[in-house]
């Protein structure tokens, strides 16, 4: 099984802008990020998605891979499946840019479910965490998600799912981790498709999958990524790398 890591960065960012260009301690975030991910030893190939000068010559300065976007994309899934289009690849997976601190273990986990599925019945995977704090709970900006029996996502929202009716014993919240694996043909039929009315109301790209059939299987783990989403993140980051 060939399994290549795609790590999509966009120079611009509405809260912290040209953030993955950011120092951290001696070399750019999406640098780390990139080290990070040929760290983990679980890919043949890791590559850089952007349309940004700065980015390519910074990966390019460290001896990275880069592709060149060619297109403005409307989400992730479909920068994605341009830059793929024509690499050989099983599984494609998406490292977030701005996490340097990215685990071998949940990714690990994620690409193991895909070892097991000799029916090739996943078309792809993304990871989910319990969580018990019900601001987090009630928090539009964190993703819940609803599985089957199976591990299956059922389906993503911003508001509470499933609502409690009533108290039901054990009952659990599961976040949504925005990490995925996608099998290659998911990918591009993915930008084939149009945007349809739930993924148009939750801002939710994950939706279109599912609103066409395609099967998600969700992995849990108790590892949380850590993201550079603000300065304050960047300042922390920053320490937390001194202490390695």
């Amino acid at each position: 099984m060939n399994v290549i890591a795609v790590i999509p960065a966009r120079y611009a960012s509405t809260r912290f802008p040209a953030k993955l260009v950011q120092d951290l301690c001696g070399k750019p975030v999406i640098v780390r990020t990139y080290e990070a991910a040929l760290q983990t030893q679980l890919f043949d190939e890791v590559f850089v998605v952007t349309d940004a000068d700065e980015i390519e010559a910074a990966i390019k300065a460290h001896g990275g891979k880069v592709i060149r976007s060619q297109r403005n994309h409307e989400s992730g899934s479909d920068r994605i499946a341009e830059a793929v289009a024509d690499l050989k690849a099983d599984i494609v997976v998406n490292v977030q840019g701005d996490e340097p601190f990215i685990a071998r273990e949940p990714l690990e986990a994620l690409l193991q479910a895909f070892c097991e599925d000799v029916d090739q019945r996943i078309d792809l995977g993304s990871l989910m965490v319990a969580i018990t704090d019900t601001k987090e709970i009630e928090n539009p900006n964190v993703v819940k998600v609803v599985t089957d029996r199976m591990g299956y996502a059922l389906y993503f929202s911003r508001s509470v799912i499933p609502y409690p009716r009533e108290r039901a014993e054990g009952l659990r919240y599961m976040r949504h981790i925005g990490v995925y694996a996608f099998r290659k043909q998911a990918l591009l039929d993915f930008a084939q498709w149009p945007m349809q009315p739930l993924e148009a109301t939750e801002k939710l790209e994950q939706l279109r999958y599912l609103e066409f059939g395609k099967r998600i299987k969700m992995v849990e783990t108790s590892h949380v990524g850590i993201g550079i989403d603000t300065p304050e993140d960047l300042e922390q980051a920053r320490v937390m790398y001194l202490r390695k």
